[in-house]
């Protein structure tokens, strides 16, 4: 990128600046009596998603210069380069291709002059023949019983992406299936799994990309010789499938040859979710709804290519959100859905924007000149309301904030599903304008200033399809604020520092002195263990 094209060099990015000086001084309310029409002209809808920006701090003209930021920051450039196959993670010399899960197996997409469909196709074969073996009762374990129970062994984008979706798609699991999750290195998550299930019928999923991951691995492992010490290695090789590269420790661990599944260089972790690491996904819900789900995925990615900028939902969002973080100071942002089933959506958005978008250093390895990624936080709605609402309310730091919001109820509640829509629209209301009767109450404490910017997602029902344009709208938005803010949204290697530094008090012992930096607490830890 171009000094001309990095986004707070750009004469864009000037004007924003001068303008939210402005705006800081305007109530959303009075944006509202300004323009009657403003309900319209800040929403936008596409492929069954409705997103209205209105109750942000914007105005017409603040949307236009968000909107030539990214024309000078060269998004739509950037975006045909990702969607082309070009290698547009620099640091890791890679390609960002996740958006070829979800394409049609018969749309060819090139990468270094070869077509990756077929690679993709071959491994969604494999992913149906399981999904379609467990729901048609011929998955079987070690002594021929059915399959009744699935074990997903993961950690991070192996782990946070189909924990989201198997919670959020409950409603369409097979009846009777029960689904776990392991991911915790500290062997809670795991006692309590194998303290539930039958060694006979449980399917485990191991998805690690080197199957080196120590977490992941060590959980495995943990699996492993409870499995030998009830059937031995023809009970590992019946029970286990693995999602890796890594065919020589697939092999050491026994895992069997027809329970493999193949991952990429080109597909990051916390992107994965539409892969063989959904393979979790596709068991539980079965295959058709795994392809409706990869679906709605691909519907955004082509949104994404070919709509407008001013009306391309995921650019939308996170211009949005480029203002509340560069221009209004928000470092927090709240994500809050009113519907149970995506409990598990703000610590999946946590990892995807956190991770991609956490970043001090440039492309090109200079420091950035403003603010990155905010603070991802959340929970959902109704509860929310009765814990940290207090703060989006009446707390002294700016917070924007995300609201999402299905119309129809998937457990035959309507009129509970109908009571959250209405709380939700409270809660985005008085965010918005503050108390109505504030002119009548002088107590400081019951004071409610408003002008808290917010947005709000409706969708008709949470069905396979829907979560699939979900996932791809925030994947999109990530990408969207990497490119004006000139970071790398692909790798993560801050999480790699941690990793190593474990990894050297693990194989140390007594031969090696501690430094005086963590001394004290690995002593006392030692003589507490004893």
């Amino acid at each position: 990128m171009s000094e001309e094209s990095y986004g707070p060099r750009t004469e864009a990015w000037a004007a924003l600046a001068r303008h939210a000086g402005v705006l800081e001084r305007v109530p959303i309310v009075e944006l509202f009596d300004r323009d009657p029409q403003r309900g319209r002209r800040f929403s936008a809808e596409a492929e069954g998603l409705w997103l209205d920006l209105s109750r942000q701090r914007l105005d017409s003209r603040a949307l236009q210069l968000l909107l030539e930021l990214a024309e000078q920051t060269r998004l739509p450039d950037r975006i045909e380069r990702m969607l082309s196959g070009e290698r547009i993670n620099n640091t890791e010399d890679r390609a960002a291709l996740h958006v070829a899960l979800r394409r049609p197996a018969a749309r060819p997409l090139a990468l270094d002059g070869e077509d990756v469909m077929p690679l993709v196709e071959a491994e969604r074969e494999k992913m149906r023949a399981l999904a379609d073996s467990l729901h048609g009762g011929s998955l079987k374990g070690y002594t021929d019983r059915r399959i009744t129970d699935i074990v997903n062994i993961g950690i991070g984008g192996s782990d946070l992406g189909v924990v989201m979706a198997a919670e959020a798609l409950q409603g369409y699991r097979l009846p009777g299936l029960g689904v776990h999750f392991v991911s915790s290195v500290d062997g809670v998550q795991l006692d309590r799994a194998l303290r539930t299930v039958d060694p006979e019928t449980t399917l485990f999923v191991v998805c690690s990309k080197t199957f080196t991951t120590s977490e992941t691995l060590t959980n495995a492992r943990g699996v492993r010789e409870w499995l030998l010490q009830r059937g031995g290695a023809d009970a590992v090789a019946a029970q286990f499938v693995a999602v890796s590269t890594n065919h020589r420790a697939m092999d050491d661990f026994g895992v069997a040859q027809g329970r493999r599944l193949d991952l990429w260089d080109w597909v990051g972790g916390r992107y994965s979710v539409c892969s063989a690491v959904g393979l979790v996904l596709a068991l539980a819900i079965g295959w058709q709804n795994f392809a409706e789900f990869l679906a709605g995925a691909n519907q955004i990615d082509e949104h994404f290519r070919s709509a407008p900028m001013d009306r391309n939902l995921p650019v939308l969002l996170a211009l949005a959100g480029i203002w509340n973080r560069n221009f209004l100071g928000a470092a927090n942002h709240a994500v809050l859905p009113y519907d149970q089933h995506l409990h598990r959506l703000p610590a999946y958005l946590q990892q995807l924007e956190m991770e991609s978008n956490g970043k001090s250093v440039r492309r090109g390895g200079e420091p950035v000149e403003c603010a990155t990624a905010p603070v991802i936080w959340g929970e959902p709605g109704s509860n929310a309301q009765h814990s940290f609402y207090q703060l989006l309310h009446q707390g002294t730091d700016p917070v924007s904030a995300d609201f999402l919001m299905p119309v129809r109820s998937l457990v035959d509640r309507q009129e509970q599903q109908d009571l959250a829509a209405i709380n939700c629209l409270a809660q985005a209301w008085a965010l918005a304008s503050g108390d109505p009767a504030a002119g009548s109450n002088a107590d400081p404490h019951r004071n409610y200033a408003g002008n808290r910017p917010t947005s709000l997602i409706l969708f008709r029902q949470l069905d396979p399809a829907t979560l699939g344009k979900l996932i791809a709208l925030y994947e999109h938005k990530v990408f969207t604020q990497g490119v004006i803010w000139d970071v790398n949204s692909f790798d993560q290697w801050g999480v790699e520092l941690g990793k190593r530094l474990a990894s050297r008090l693990q194989d140390s012992g007594t031969s090696e002195a501690p430094p005086p930096i963590i001394e004290p607490a690995l002593a006392k830890w030692r003589s507490w263990r004893g």
